[in-house]
């Protein structure tokens, strides 16, 4: 074993192939609206098919991608999904240079970029523990937020000169490749992966599934974890639907101060990402997670008390971007690595689809709905208020379960029956 990651050749290609995947990811979430709107003169409505068609293919996907994550080897299912989502993305540029792109292509192609970004985001984070090794996952998964940060610092701007250069259809090339470089990353990597235990038995897909889903609600912490997730999202998304509303129309901060201001935020998480192992290493998994997520609660109140002269409005939604999307970095670090010390291997790729499919495929697009519906109800600055006293309230859930004991994963009480 090597003394740092660093000198892992095999993390070193994953990670550097993921960097550029999250780079080109987010220019994809710059240039698709721009399409939408500008290329083909999407309304409201179809900007909402946008959006909607993302969440569905989580949601449709994600137990039914957990469960072959679990069946199969993850690295074989990483390149296949990188590989199928850089031919889908280059469809809408050949589309465009044809004349023949339309919104239903659009929503096509959104749908199944989510739908196979499902079965990537359920293996993933369950390859990297038997590539790197349990003890090692807080560093590596610290290194990934890495990439991360980096990719929310530099990729609006990548994304938006792309654009103006050479048109929001052609930018969308810029993932298509990221994509595939990360498929060469990952075809790269010399380490074996351990094959699955063998079956003894044939055992339903419908029934794998099950399990994973009875497991997340008898677990001592993915049960809270999962419904502090969910409350989360869905008063995330307030901010979401809200937000740059909020920036440009009541506070009146320029398109520049807005750039600003969500660019603070992937350096506050570049910064997370740097300390989230020495932070989770003096307080533990549950005390680092709580206590981050605690403050960053705390200072994001500054966001719906904001107002008064345009610097003062601008400094209080600065600082929860700057320092709580650092805070939050640490706490993100501290659960995915905690979830993948105490989950056997087996099984990870199903309870990490149920997360994502109870979060992003069911909470965050009822969300939006409801940011929609209460905006024209009390307003916009109101629905930033309820959005942030949503997340306040959800780490109670983490506060009065087992997690405040939990230093190590050892302190994680064990669940009956669950064979590793």
């Amino acid at each position: 074993m090597t003394a740092s990651l660093w000198r892992h050749a095999d993390f070193m290609r994953l990670w550097a192939g993921q960097t550029v995947s999250e780079l080109g990811s987010v220019v994809t979430r710059t240039a698709v609206p721009l399409v939408a709107l500008l290329v083909l003169g999407a309304g409201p409505f179809e900007m909402a098919l946008l959006v909607v068609s993302a969440s569905l293919g989580v949601l449709l996907v994600g137990l039914f991608a957990g469960a072959c994550v679990d069946r199969l080897r993850r690295r074989p299912l990483l390149i296949g999904a990188d590989v199928i989502r850089a031919i889908l993305l280059a469809s809408i540029p050949l589309a465009y240079l044809a004349g023949a792109l339309r919104i239903e292509q659009l929503c096509a192609v959104v749908f199944l970029e989510g739908c196979f970004g499902s079965l990537f985001d359920a293996a993933y984070p369950a390859y990297v523990p038997s590539l790197i090794g349990v003890d090692r996952v807080v560093e590596g998964n610290s290194k990934l937020a890495t990439s991360s940060s980096l990719a929310e610092i530099g990729g609006p701007g990548l994304g938006g000169a792309l654009v103006q250069l050479i048109g929001a259809p052609l930018a969308i090339l810029a993932d298509a490749v990221s994509f595939g470089v990360s498929a060469v990353s990952l075809g790269l990597i010399r380490s074996p992966e351990p094959a699955q235990p063998a079956r003894t038995s044939p055992v339903p897909i419908r029934a794998e599934i099950a399990e994973g889903l009875a497991l997340v609600r008898r677990h001592p912490i993915l049960l809270p974890l999962t419904l502090r997730s969910v409350i989360a999202h869905v008063a995330g998304s307030f901010y979401g639907v809200l937000y740059t509303i909020y920036l440009i129309e009541d506070l009146h901060l320029s398109p520049l101060l807005l750039g600003v201001v969500v660019s603070a935020g992937g350096v506050g998480s570049l910064v997370g990402s740097f300390f989230a192992a020495r932070v989770i290493g003096r307080f533990g998994f549950g005390p680092a997670l709580i206590a981050t997520a605690t403050a960053a609660s705390a200072i994001g109140v500054l966001t719906p008390l904001a107002g008064g002269p345009l610097v003062l409005a601008t400094l209080m939604v600065f600082l929860p971007q700057l320092i709580g999307d650092g805070l939050q970095t640490i706490e993100g670090v501290a659960e995915l690595s905690l979830i993948q010390a105490v989950i056997p291997n087996r099984i990870l790729g199903r309870v990490n689809a149920t997360l994502e499919v109870f979060s992003h495929g069911i909470a965050y697009p009822l969300g939006a709905l409801l940011a929609a519906g209460v905006a024209g109800w009390v307003g916009v600055r109101g629905g930033i208020a309820i959005g942030w006293a949503g997340m306040a309230v959800s780490i109670l859930l983490l506060v009065l379960s087992p997690l405040p004991r939990v230093h190590l994963p050892s302190d994680v009480p064990p669940v009956e029956g669950l064979r590793a």
